[in-house]
């Protein structure tokens, strides 16, 4: 389920971010050593984490995922092994929550799609989503919050 999606600009944001092309299947695998990868090199760099972690999927994924896992931070991260400096590009976007469990994104995605497409929007190949609410917030899964963000054509 997703909340009323808006059309918002959002301005570029600053990351750090481990770049991954992945079959679908192993998602779930590589997903949270990525991420601790990120926090520790953003930790031994002294950076601010400014905002809730992130996957930036570069194409809209098909059996294949090639996205990054990231944070944005202040300042710009300096390359430490698989760790880049990203960012989030500045967009004219439809943002929408999803509310509930991981399992449900593809779903809310399409919900959101549908939207976009009643609505007489064009979505661009990439988009992002931000995991502010999860498992680590001690919440059941009905309660976590996935903001999702699709950048338009038009």
């Amino acid at each position: 389920m997703i909340e009323e999606p808006q059309i918002v600009e959002l301005p570029e944001q600053g990351a750090a971010v481990i770049h991954l092309t992945v079959p679908t299947t192993e998602i779930r695998q590589v997903m949270g050593p990525g991420l601790n990868e990120v926090l520790a090199a953003v930790a031994a760099q002294g950076h601010e984490q400014t905002g809730a972690w992130f996957t930036h999927h570069l194409h809209r994924p098909t059996d294949v995922f090639d996205f990054e896992v990231g944070v944005p931070i202040a300042g710009t991260i300096t390359a430490t092994g698989r760790v880049r400096p990203g960012r989030l590009p500045a967009a004219r976007v439809a943002r929408a929550v999803h509310v509930g469990p991981y399992d449900d994104l593809a779903s809310a995605w399409g919900e959101l799609e549908a939207w976009l497409a009643a609505h007489g929007h064009t979505p661009a190949s990439e988009m992002w989503e931000h995991y502010a609410v999860g498992p680590e917030s001690g919440l059941p899964s009905t309660q976590w919050r996935t903001p999702l963000v699709w950048p338009l054509v038009r």
